[in-house]
């Protein structure tokens, strides 16, 4: 199956959202199961915004996956781009 790259960037001043959040995006994680690597962007010592790597059937399905993380609900995202990623190490 292809992997897709979930890239979303906070809203500026909206780390308690993710805080608060953060249980729940990652049940999400864990319930999808199909997620491959997964952790937050960093700026300055803070959490700014995600990148998950999925291994999903389509670019549709990853899409949806991203619209259904509590992050997503929580209006954190400032933007979110899923794009088909190709591994070439690791």
């Amino acid at each position: 199956m292809p992997l897709f790259a979930v890239i979303c960037r906070d809203k500026p001043g909206h780390l308690q959202t993710r805080l608060d959040t953060r249980a729940d995006h990652l049940a999400h994680i864990e319930r999808s199961g199909i997620v491959r690597m997964a952790g937050p962007l960093i700026e300055d010592g803070q959490m700014c915004g995600s990148l998950v790597i999925l291994d999903t059937d389509s670019l549709a399905s990853a899409r949806a996956w991203a619209e259904a993380d509590p992050y997503a609900h929580a209006g954190l995202f400032e933007s979110v781009q899923v794009t088909e990623w190709k591994k070439v190490m690791g």
